[in-house]
């Protein structure tokens, strides 16, 4: 059976929220929580820079990299104010409704 992307995310922040919990030491999500939320916000906004950066460029591998930066770090703040990206989803239903 095929994941889809949706679903994908949500295995990738249980797998942070595992993270969160077990706190192993070798663990660079364990080292962002660690920081606090602070430093989890700035590495969101410094991601989403070096994405806006690189979608002025014409290097489409290298936007995609960031975005996924962007996106991994975004789920790692999700977890670290207590929510989930299933969360985000149904928000932006709501707001699709009609």
């Amino acid at each position: 059976m095929t994941q889809s992307a949706a679903d994908f995310l949500i295995v990738l922040q249980d797998l942070i929220d595992s993270r969160k919990m077990e706190m192993p030491e070798d663990s660079y999500t364990v080292k962002l929580f660690q920081k606090g939320i602070n430093k989890i916000a700035q590495k969101v906004g410094e991601e989403a820079v070096e994405m806006i950066i690189e979608a002025k460029d014409e290097n489409r591998d290298l936007f995609l990299n960031e975005a996924a930066d962007l996106m991994y770090h975004f789920l790692v703040l999700l977890s670290a104010k207590g929510c989930r990206i299933e969360q985000v989803m149904e928000v932006l239903k709501e707001r699709h409704k009609g």
